[in-house]
């Protein structure tokens, strides 16, 4: 089963969930916010999906800008990094699609459909 993280009021998210639903893909839909993952489920996503740390943050969200995480995060260790993602949904780039073999950050067609199709 896919687990969609969505913040529903995202245009992006709303976009992912719309190319979902016309390719007839069946998902558990989470909101990152009110359900927001843990530092346990981050770790595994991140090594699931072979991406950076940085890659799981929402580098264009008003919070990741709020706190001046651009410089931050260079100084800080991996399990801080996961604490904080875990501490606020707004931080975690959005949408996130989770599979048996794979995660997706952000939604970029062509890379949605090698993967999901």
């Amino acid at each position: 089963m896919i687990l969609f993280l969505e913040y529903p009021r995202c245009s992006t998210c709303q976009k992912a969930k719309k190319w979902l639903l016309a390719h007839g893909i069946e998902f558990t839909d989470r909101h990152i916010v009110e359900e927001n993952p843990t530092a346990e489920e981050l770790k595994e996503w991140a090594g699931r999906s072979g991406l950076e740390i940085k890659r799981m943050f929402n580098t264009s969200g008003m919070k990741y800008k709020e706190l001046g995480l651009k410089d931050k995060l260079l100084s800080m260790s991996d399990e801080e990094k996961f604490a904080l993602l875990a501490s606020d949904g707004m931080l975690v780039k959005r949408p996130l699609v989770v599979t048996d073999n794979s995660v997706l950050t952000g939604f970029k067609e062509k890379e949605w459909e090698e993967t999901l199709l």
